[in-house]
């Protein structure tokens, strides 16, 4: 298994919507154009969980993949992140315990230009770590 593995992605508006349902969160900055645009992001900016969300889809079906279990994540919300943008995020093997099939990783997303807009590190357990 490669110590690395990093996945391009997007959200739309309508995702957004769905995120704000879902979790109750209906802050205008991320449903409202008109408010956001009288905001510091001057425009509407997703989730910081819905952004963060990407490593629970890496984690659970991609890296390293079925039957793993999230144990642990902790997050730095460094930028806004917006719709319809690219992003790239990364989970990077900081450290593997054997014996209880866990790894600690880094966490992070950066956008078009490299920056760097959540950063984290997360525990996962998966039966592939022994």
């Amino acid at each position: 298994m490669e110590n690395k593995f990093s996945l391009d992605f997007s959200f739309t508006q309508e995702q957004v919507k769905t995120f704000a349902d879902v979790s109750g969160d209906n802050n205008p900055i991320h449903l409202d154009e008109s408010y956001a645009s009288t905001t510091t992001f001057k425009k509407r900016i997703i989730h910081g969980f819905l952004g963060a969300s990407i490593f629970s889809r890496i984690f659970g079906t991609l890296y390293p993949g079925g039957g793993t279990i999230y144990l642990k994540q902790d997050l730095k919300f460094l930028a806004p992140m917006f719709v319809d943008t690219r992003y790239l995020a990364t989970v990077e093997i900081i450290e593997v315990f054997r014996e209880k099939k866990r790894a600690k990783l880094r966490t992070y997303i950066q956008d078009e230009a490299g920056n760097i807009t959540i950063d984290g590190e997360a525990l996962i357990k998966n039966t592939l770590f022994v």
